[in-house]
């Protein structure tokens, strides 16, 4: 199935997934998307008219041109850029109702999500960032919200399901925010930079992350507790997992770390450089469930939420939205998001990539 085939012999597959024509009539109607049969007849016919926008290469002015030869709509090119315009709230529910619709329960099989975030390339003045909760086992988005470019990358973005493992990069190492997923019930596994928090042993005195990680060189793993200060709130008790790169990639991350220093205009620090040698990992899972290398493994999951967003912007082509109007911008992505969603399902005649649970 492609995006083409959305609108075509798989249309009514379409409208199955999204609970069918009665449940998007009464969407539509109460998001106020489609108030009156003028110009297009129903509901169902109008998501068609603007999938068919959004997914396409035709424009607005080809796009009614081809509704009005098919005998889907009559409409100008204006009266659809109106039409778009009163549709994000529309498409947002619809989006909602195919990731509901997919979620996986909670089980050791617990349910597993990547968080992570995109930014659709700018149009204009307009940008956007969408953030993103991809679920396995069942190799799905399971979450997504829109912000501007400006919208912070946060670990309790996207409500708790008790019992599923929450997995991140380094830009969600912040402990106010742990602590608020794992109170919900979760537990996380996010990595850490060397400098990206205040480290604490158990007797709140502050470790040094590059000491820690010289004195372990030999051995090149650590596993151990540890503990993350906190401004306004007692440290957060956590388990740190660190592994060291083989020579080749560490090597690599040293010489990336180098040009980085360079480029920027600063005096790349000895510690910087040994930290580089490092995956650094923190977690909230118990040693006594989960063993150093399932934490590791765990972790190395996180390129499955990067093969997501491949789907997303090659599979289904997400382009920049057109315009400057963020009226028109939300729907826009939104649509592409929902195109992503009906696509899943049939992901692996897309893709050669391994199922996670062979990765893993």
């Amino acid at each position: 199935m492609t995006h083409d085939s959305l609108l075509t012999r798989d249309w009514q597959s379409v409208l199955d997934a999204l609970g069918g024509t009665a449940a998007l009539d009464a969407s539509a109607r109460q998001t106020k998307a489609f108030q009156r049969a003028r110009g297009v007849a129903s509901a169902c016919d109008l998501l068609r008219l603007i999938l068919a926008y959004c997914l396409s290469e035709k424009g607005l002015r080809l796009t009614a041109a081809w509704a009005s030869a098919i005998g889907l709509a009559d409409i100008s090119n204006v009266a659809l850029r109106q039409r778009l315009r009163r549709c994000g709230d529309w498409l947002a529910l619809l989006v909602g109702h195919v990731l509901t619709a997919g979620a996986p329960p909670a089980s050791r099989g617990r349910l597993i999500r990547i968080l992570d975030a995109t930014a659709v390339p700018k149009a204009g003045a307009t940008a956007a960032r969408i953030h993103s909760a991809f679920e396995l086992p069942s190799e799905r988005f399971g979450w997504f919200e829109l912000t501007d470019q400006t919208g912070a990358e946060q670990l309790d973005r996207i409500p708790v399901v008790a019992g599923e493992i929450r997995i991140a990069d380094r830009a969600y190492l912040k402990p106010d925010r742990l602590a608020a997923v794992i109170d919900a019930g979760a537990d996380v596994v996010v990595r850490a930079s060397w400098r990206s928090a205040r480290w604490l042993d158990a007797s709140g005195q502050v470790i040094k992350m590059p000491t820690l990680l010289h004195e372990h060189a030999t051995r090149g793993m650590i596993d151990q507790s540890i503990r993350l200060a906190r401004n306004n709130a007692p440290a957060l008790c956590l388990r740190l997992v660190a592994v060291r790169k083989p020579p080749q990639a560490a090597e690599a991350a040293r010489h990336k770390a180098r040009r980085e220093a360079q480029r920027e205009g600063y005096q790349i620090s000895p510690a910087t450089l040994v930290a580089a040698e490092w995956v650094i990992l923190v977690t909230s899972l118990s040693p006594e469930r989960f063993c150093t290398a399932e934490v590791l493994a765990l972790y190395r999951l996180r390129w499955r939420i990067e093969l997501g967003f491949k789907r997303l912007k090659s599979v289904v082509g997400l382009k920049p939205p057109p315009g400057r109007d963020e009226r028109s911008a939300r729907p826009w992505l939104l649509a592409h998001l929902l195109a992503i969603l009906l696509l899943e399902p049939l992901v692996d005649e897309l893709e050669d990539s391994p199922r996670w649970a062979i990765a893993a």
